[in-house]
């Protein structure tokens, strides 16, 4: 009898036990499916999307397919009047330079050329489909938080145009423009103006031209890389002597339907839906003018002789980009009226300067000031 009972006891803990487990391991596994997807969800932010919402209740989604639009060149090429042509664009919201993104570009461009880091990163987990993946998160973050919500949303800091290979595949309907300018001109401006630049020397028209042929050669192959239908050259020159053929032939290239307020930016200028402008941004002095010639050969007779005579050797790419590096005046066309007439109104001072502007407006006494 105690045999027996002994039996059934252990027959029925066996039992218990068995369906104890089971239920345990029915636990596990569901625990093991919710992290997994939990997982799955945080390790994979490029398919989510950023959601935000106007001041009008209107909802805009944003992710890494979205046709965001990058504008760069080398400073002092035009760079900010191009973002405020097109901040004037009721669909289209640029705001000012991040400051931020070029950097990270940068860092992560170092990472990847350094075989020992990269190395070290792969070891550790951090591959490259991991920081593409946070890289992709965080500039459409950056883009899409620091301002106002748009159909169309750009970024506009010059340098970030040095990674635009990248940037495409990072985002695989963005477009760029590249603001090429006159590197004689875009130097003058940078030193007359006294604009800090890393590793441009402001003592010296042979150091920053030398300096600009490098990064603008850089930007020029990287564009031509990426190809026509994503990347568009925009001369400066040609943008002020025709601003109506020049963004007719942008918005076309954009996808972005035309609107008349591109030719009149100055006066959206800290108006709701307009063109937010930083005073202490070192172009806002000029931007505030409507579209003119006044900068377009302030650079003449201001270069070293010795930097004139060796003008095609410093800085080959002028010659690449079709300008005539023995030119003194250039020949840059012929203006439209629209620009001849907002030029007199510049030289007569019949302009006002925007109320609605961030921080303390710096206005250079210097005459020779550039875009």
């Amino acid at each position: 009898m105690r045999l027996t009972m002994r039996r059934v006891l252990l027959v029925v803990g066996s039992v218990v036990a068995l369906m104890v487990t089971l239920h345990l391991g029915q636990q596990v596994l569901e625990c093991q499916q919710v992290l997994s997807e939990r997982r799955h969800r945080l390790m994979r932010p490029e398919n989510e999307e950023l959601v935000m919402m106007d001041s009008n209740h209107v909802e805009y989604r944003y992710s890494k397919e979205m046709p965001l639009i990058f504008i760069g060149g080398v400073p002092r090429s035009g760079t900010t009047l191009m973002r405020a042509m097109l901040d004037a664009h009721p669909e289209v919201r640029c705001g000012e330079e991040t400051r931020i993104i070029p950097r990270v570009l940068a860092m992560r461009q170092a990472w990847s050329k350094s075989g020992r880091e990269k190395m070290r990163l792969d070891e550790a987990g951090v591959t490259d489909q991991v920081l593409d993946a946070a890289m992709q998160a965080f500039i459409l973050e950056v883009i899409a938080k620091h301002g106002e919500p748009a159909r169309y949303l750009c970024n506009k800091d010059p340098f970030t145009l040095k990674s635009s290979v990248y940037l495409s595949r990072l985002f695989p309907n963005s477009k760029f423009l590249l603001m090429v300018r006159d590197g004689r001109a875009s130097v003058h401006s940078m030193i007359s103006r006294k604009v800090t630049i890393a590793g441009f020397d402001l003592g010296s028209y042979r150091d920053c031209l030398t300096k600009w042929n490098k990064a603008i050669e850089v930007m020029y192959s990287q564009c031509l890389e990426v190809g026509r239908a994503r990347c568009l050259p925009v001369y400066y020159e040609q943008l002020v002597l025709h601003p109506e053929q020049s963004m007719h032939a942008i918005m076309s290239f954009l996808g972005i339907s035309w609107s008349d307020t591109v030719l009149h930016h100055e006066e959206l200028i800290g108006k709701p839906g307009g063109v937010s402008l930083s005073r202490i941004e070192r172009s806002t002095d000029q931007v505030i003018k409507p579209v003119n010639m006044e900068a377009l050969s302030k650079w003449i007779g201001h270069i070293p002789g010795d930097v004139v005579q060796d003008m095609a050797h410093i800085a080959p790419m002028l010659a690449r980009l079709g300008y005539d590096p023995h030119a003194n005046p250039p020949n840059y066309g012929h203006p439209d009226p629209l620009v001849v007439n907002n030029t007199h109104r510049v030289l007569k001072g019949d302009y006002k300067t925007p109320a609605n502007l961030k921080g303390h407006l710096q206005v250079t006494q210097n005459t020779s000031s550039s875009h």
